[in-house]
């Protein structure tokens, strides 16, 4: 049918056909157009719902992944080692204080330092805790200040005990770490490498005798209360007795710097055992007094009183008043304190080849040490 003949047949086609065409393609781009803001917003959403704290509908991944702990790792090792190690608070006329300690054996004796518990040996109380926070009075079986270690034991069964290693074969650099108490704060671990060996160690409260100790030195963290406290190995192995650390002379505070001490377990061991078996213990002596004021290389016997015991092993290997002795079993002698501990790393009825000078001359002689008298 052809369009009216007032109309071009050219303008009804253009009215006709053209607007189908445009109202198909304003459907479809506007389809595209609202599919492509809905991604849009959709993705924003997405990514402000990660972003937001306040998205209650946000699905969180968790993990239920466990951390897997080699059995020499340092939680494992504290894991096996904390049972058997002591918070020890102590009551006396001359004050009180807190330390550490750790069990012998089963029975309930339990090694510590004598400085921790000399607060109440002539009169007061000596407390224990243990791991799990049971309280137990203690009673002192027996302390050496010489060695500065003492025995204490609670009424306990089966109680936890620790394997003692050698503390001979320990080696510059081995790892260590350190349990107890430092500043109340009971079962705290530390852990650090052994430093050195054989460190003189001189420690004291100023009133009795003086400890003198063949130290294993460390850098785990050692801090008041830790005295008494085991240092183990990298097995679990008891290598030392935490004893003391050094300070900054100019400053009172006292904290570690990473100059721990501890007693080399093989002499603990023995200490310990004489202790439990007799409440005494004794150590090997030379028989003969240093001057503590020489301040030449070696140890200067003392001219004053008695420097050599009359019948005593210096007296008999030869040595005299004024020598100085320069050289301990193959090791040189630096000063009186050096030679006091070299004496007493070692064992009674040892024979030890000693090098001394009098009147400048070089002399060597071989003294069998003996025992103290208990």
């Amino acid at each position: 049918m052809k369009p009216p003949s007032d109309t071009p047949w050219w303008q009804s086609s253009a009215q006709t056909k053209p607007a189908q065409l445009v109202r198909v393609r304003s459907n479809s781009n506007f389809f595209v157009l609202a599919i492509v803001i809905a991604i849009i917003a959709g993705g924003i959403g997405a990514v402000v719902g990660r972003n937001s704290s306040t998205n209650l509908g946000a699905n969180l991944v968790q993990t239920n992944n466990s951390v897997e702990r080699a059995p020499d790792s340092i939680a494992a090792l504290a894991a096996r080692v904390i049972p058997a190690v002591v918070s020890i608070s102590v009551k006396g006329v001359n004050g009180s204080g807190t330390g550490s300690g750790f069990f012998f054996d089963s029975d309930g004796f339990i090694l510590t330092n004598n400085h921790v518990i000399d607060a109440a040996a002539r009169g007061g109380s000596i407390n224990v805790k243990l791991s799990d926070g049971k309280k137990y009075p203690a009673k002192l079986i027996g302390r050496d200040s010489s060695y500065d270690l003492a025995i204490l034991k609670i009424e306990v069964i089966s109680a936890p005990t620790l394997q003692l290693g050698n503390s001979d074969q320990v080696q510059v650099g081995d790892a260590v770490i350190a349990i107890g108490s430092p500043l109340g704060l009971s079962g705290t671990v530390t852990s650090g490498i052994i430093s050195s060996k054989n460190r003189a160690v001189t420690t004291g409260s100023g009133s009795g005798e003086s400890s003198f100790i063949n130290a294993l030195q460390t850098d785990a963290a050692i801090n008041p209360g830790n005295s008494g406290g085991p240092l183990v190995d990298a097995t679990g192995a008891v290598v030392g007795v935490n004893s003391a650390i050094a300070t900054l002379g100019f400053t009172s505070q006292a904290g570690s710097i990473g100059l721990g001490f501890a007693i080399p377990i093989n002499q603990a061991k023995k200490t310990a055992e004489q202790l439990i078996a007799t409440g005494s213990a004794t150590y090997p002596i030379m028989g003969i007094s240093v001057d503590s004021r020489f301040t030449g290389t070696g140890a200067l016997i003392s001219s004053e009183g008695a420097g050599v015991t009359p019948g005593g092993p210096a007296d008999k290997a030869g040595l005299k008043e004024g020598d100085v002795i320069i050289e301990f079993g193959g090791v040189e002698v630096e000063n009186s304190d050096e030679l006091i501990v070299m004496i007493r790393s070692k064992s009674v009825g040892d024979k030890v080849t000693i090098q001394y000078q009098r009147n400048n001359i070089t002399r060597q002689t071989t003294v069998t040490l003996a025992a103290s008298k208990g």
